[in-house]
């Protein structure tokens, strides 16, 4: 089966140039950003370059306790990177709408984000937290070449679908008797989460708290128990498994080390890949 490159490095080998999307804190984007440059304390050049900080999320937003919402300015700052904001909510307040559930402004919104994002050459996107959802626009624009890393085993199925996907994948396969959780990094395409994987992290043990039980994580009352629960964990696997694997898969990817071929199947190093790249 042939199959094409991700991303051609061509004979220059010149980096692939990243632009990082982010909603929140961006932990994914500081790390994507720390890599390369342990390349580059090395004297060594990194495959990729990050060339833009984008959020949706304009800096001077805060959730209920009074934090800010999104640190994306800050990390732009903090690293001497262009930073560009185009906020959602604003957008749909001025489409007149009181909230941004309705995904048929979605494409225009990714239009207008796509034109703001247009002078910087972008050879991939990593969504790194980006809580929007990405529309046709942007998928047609850069085909294969967005990248999210999602909490869970993307390559455990039920019923012909993938099992652990959307936002309470962690919590889903705690409740589920997993012993361990993993990472996925993961093409986007239109269905959320269910796009080629790339590579899955290494294992992480569930933890539970001691004399805590499955059973006991599943009663209604308990619920504050399991949040709790949940949230550990999943700070535990965003270290040992995102923080990890999307650096390297944006390394790959920019060595020119991923294909894909016309049936959706992966290939790393030129070897089928059904699962993604295991580490």
């Amino acid at each position: 089966m042939r199959f094409r490159l991700l991303y051609d490095p061509g004979v220059e080998g010149l980096p692939m140039k990243v632009a990082c999307f982010m909603s929140g804190t961006g932990t994914n984007v500081v790390k994507i950003i720390e890599h390369q440059l342990s390349y580059e304390s090395r004297g060594e050049r990194c495959p990729y370059e990050v060339v833009l900080i984008f959020t949706d999320v304009k800096d001077e937003r805060v959730d209920r306790t009074g934090k800010k919402r999104c640190y994306a300015k800050d990390i732009a700052e903090r690293f001497h990177l262009p930073y560009i904001c185009n906020d959602i909510r604003d957008f749909y307040r001025s489409r007149g709408r009181r909230t941004i559930r309705d995904l048929s402004l979605r494409p225009e919104f990714d239009r207008m984000t796509l034109e703001m994002i247009g002078d910087y050459d972008i050879d991939v996107i990593a969504l790194g937290g980006y809580m929007s959802i990405v529309s046709r626009p942007l998928l047609d624009a850069f085909p294969g070449r967005i990248i999210n890393v999602h909490p869970a085993d993307l390559s455990v199925m039920e019923g012909g679908r993938r099992k652990y996907v959307g936002l309470h994948a962690v919590r889903d396969a705690i409740l589920a008797g997993e012993r361990f959780l993993y990472s996925t990094t993961h093409i986007v395409r239109e269905r959320v989460d269910e796009g080629e994987i790339l590579m899955r992290s290494k294992p992480m043990e569930v933890r539970l708290p001691e004399g805590v039980t499955l059973e006991d994580l599943r009663r209604r009352e308990n619920r504050s128990l399991l949040e709790r629960v949940v949230r550990e964990n999943q700070r535990k696997l965003k270290e040992r498994g995102d923080w990890v694997i999307f650096p390297k898969t944006l390394e790959m990817i920019a060595q020119g080390r991923y294909g894909i071929d016309d049936k959706g199947n992966v290939y790393v190093d030129g070897v089928l890949m059904p699962h993604g790249y295991r580490l």
